[in-house]
């Protein structure tokens, strides 16, 4: 999930829309990567035609005759009708499926707390309310440890706030910074609504779902109010110690979740993802000013909560942003808990964290960094997870080697350890030890040479062929002279989808190989270069894939975020869309659902026997209004694109969290 850019009089929330269409700089001598691509030209010349060249040649082909074409994709791989391309005020769900609002942003979350008033907001009620712009979504069956269908905890990212949307009067008059308009309160009302949830739903006799209003498991997690313990390597380094904090093993809350990951052992991961745009000031550390670039602080616009909180004004306290952009690890089941910043799998624009099990039973965890030409990673746990006894993996995740991936021409890719001592992680390179190289785990990519990419967002590993799905984005700044075989296309609006196979089939190998399950965009536009199985309609391509999750059927399902550009992308609004992945189907896409004007889907999530699929609708009437035909301007609160989900004309457009369902308890899709 990622946000592109604005005017200097637009809002916050479209600032951060520029965050990932701005890839920052980086200065150096020639990578190991760089180097080890020259061995690999100099290797193809001598050889004539390398596995390169046929590569290239092999591009060409339609898409459904690449990869593995096992039987994970049966002629009845859509058991739905699709829901054609288009833009307008509301959603669309595919004939035979309902897609019912669950919960809204000011929903009561805590039992007792009061209901939404728009006009009436404060952070101690926010505090109690659901929070905005939910992104992932996670289920835990109840009780813990069943495959219930019918009963669970939803962990759900709240990314960030669309302040100009949330209160009336945020309008900025031309040229004027909306940042002067902010509040103390507003500001807190911020902070209060980022974060996460985490909600009791159930089933009734009636087949339909709702929030369990009284349950003792609801919580809100957010950087106002949630004191979290620092783990692993870089906990109580120097480089996380600040004056609130001289031990450097406490923070508060967390920022900017996006995609994240529930744990074999039933916790939540929370990532951090775009957390340079909560900081302001310029820091006087010569060391951390160089750092914080690597990660784009300062930003070119940010929240303005450091005026009142001056954690986030980096000349008082220039060591604060290494305290964010973690996974953080919840354990949902126990209320009491406190959340737990994992530092051993690394700092960077966390985007996903699902996970699987390794061949002898330890954890890897697969995570994108979500902007233009970032890495991908995964961790792989020292120790093996206890499945019999979930408290006994409680500190699982602070033993293990973290790894950054590089992508070769000719088909295979390699995982790099990010180990101190090792390959130029080291002093000479500015890292003094192993909590160096995790918190600027950027740099030490940048020094092994791992392959920068089209913006890697969510990386899902496929639980039975064992197959590593990740969404690349986009790349609209990659020009012709940067691309290759894992990026293929200059000024990429559009992403792709890549394929990982692990090396013997074990996520705990350095080794895999890859190719291209599809190139996205419009297939009827030969300068676009899309690639995809002829099968698929004028209505089941997509642009700018972004959350991914895997059904019992093989299907990738696939949220878009085409952010403000979705005009020039693809014309239509963002949706989520089943691909099959093997068979005579691989590469064919069809739309399930369609998100109203200005809105994002995210965080697709199953029920164990796929009869409800919960799914996140973020910043309805934001992105791209301007190009909405018969609107065509920036929306306000008090003059939305749409008053999606309530049409009312009392209350704000509001981001909500849906459940689809098919008739008579069938599964999602078909």
């Amino acid at each position: 999930m990622t946000r592109r850019k604005t005017s200097e009089t637009g809002s916050i929330g479209e600032a951060m829309e520029a965050a990932d269409d701005r890839p920052v700089a980086r200065a150096m001598a020639p990578t190991l990567g760089e180097l080890w691509s020259r061995r690999l030209a100099r290797r193809d010349v001598l050889k004539g035609i390398g596995k390169a060249a046929l590569l290239a040649s092999a591009s060409a082909l339609p898409l459904a005759a690449c990869g593995d074409t096992s039987g994970f994709a049966p002629d009845d791989i859509f058991g739905f009708a699709e829901v054609p391309h288009g833009v307008d005020e509301t959603h669309h769900v595919g004939a035979g499926h309902s897609a019912d609002i669950l919960i809204r942003w000011g929903d009561p979350v805590l039992p007792g707390a009061p209901e939404f008033d728009p006009l009436n907001q404060s952070a101690e009620r926010q505090l109690q309310q659901f929070g905005y712009n939910n992104d992932y979504v996670g289920f835990v069956p109840l009780p813990y440890g069943s495959r219930s269908s019918d009963r669970g905890l939803l962990c759900i990212h709240h990314e960030y706030t669309n302040d100009d949307l949330m209160h009336p009067g945020l309008v900025p008059a031309p040229g004027q910074n909306p940042l002067e308009l902010f509040t103390r309160e507003i500001a807190e009302i911020s902070m209060a609504a980022h974060g996460g949830s985490i909600v009791e739903v159930a089933r009734g006799k009636d087949r339909k779902w709702n929030v369990v209003r009284d349950s003792a498991y609801n919580r809100r997690i957010t950087p106002l109010a949630t004191p979290m313990r620092i783990s692993g390597p870089a906990a109580g380094h120097p480089r996380l110690q600040t004056s609130e904090d001289p031990e450097g093993r406490t923070v508060m809350g967390t920022l900017n979740n996006c995609a994240g990951g529930i744990t074999p052992w039933g916790t939540w991961l929370m990532s951090e993802e775009n957390i340079n745009f909560y900081f302001m000031g310029t820091p006087n550390d010569e060391i951390e000013a160089t750092n914080h670039a690597r990660i784009g602080i300062p930003a070119p616009f940010s929240y303005p909560w450091g005026r009142w909180h001056k954690r986030f004004d980096v000349a008082a306290e220039p060591r604060e942003p290494n305290r964010y952009g973690w996974i953080v690890e919840v354990d949902p089941l126990d209320p009491a808990s406190t959340p737990v910043k994992r530092t051993a799998l690394g700092r960077f624009k966390h985007e996903g964290c699902e996970n699987a099990l390794t061949k002898d039973g330890r954890l890897a965890i697969y995570s994108g960094d979500d902007q233009q030409f970032e890495y991908m990673y995964k961790f792989v746990s020292r120790d093996k997870v206890n499945t019999k006894d979930r408290t006994a993996n409680a500190a699982l995740l602070d033993e293990g080697v973290l790894y950054v991936a590089r992508f070769d021409a000719d088909g295979s890719g390699s995982w790099l350890p990010l180990i101190h001592g090792q390959n130029g992680l080291d002093e000479t390179n500015g890292f003094a030890d192993q909590a160096d190289v995790l918190i600027e785990a950027r740099r030490a990519g940048d020094i092994l040479g791992a392959t920068p990419l089209d913006r890697p967002e969510d990386v899902e590993p496929h639980p039975v062929t064992g197959k590593v799905y990740a969404a690349l984005t986009n790349a609209k700044e990659r020009t012709a002279d940067k691309v290759d075989a894992v990026n293929p296309r200059a000024g990429n609006l559009w992403g792709q989808i890549v394929e990982m196979t692990p090396g013997g089939g074990d996520h705990a190998s350095e080794n895999f190989t890859w190719t291209l399950l599809v190139k996205c965009g419009d297939p009827s536009d030969p300068a676009i270069g899309a690639a995809w199985n002829e099968e698929t309609s004028a209505d089941g391509w997509f642009a700018c894939p972004d959350n991914v999750a895997i059904d019992a059927k093989g299907r990738l399902w696939v949220a878009t975020d085409q952010g403000s550009g979705w005009h020039a992308a693809s014309g239509t609004a963002d949706g989520l869309y089943a691909l099959a992945t093997g068979g005579d189907k691989r590469g064919v896409a069809r739309q399930l659902f369609r998100a109203p004007i200005g809105a994002e889907v995210c965080g697709p999530i199953f029920t164990p026997d796929a009869s409800a699929l919960f799914l996140a609708v973020q910043h309805p009437a934001a992105d791209g209004t301007v190009n909405f035909a018969g609107f065509n301007r920036r929306s306000t609160y008090a003059d939305p694109a749409t008053r999606w989900p309530d049409f009312d004309a009392n209350m704000p457009v509001r981001p909500s969290l849906l459940v689809i369902t098919a008739g008579k308890g069938s599964p999602v899709g078909g």
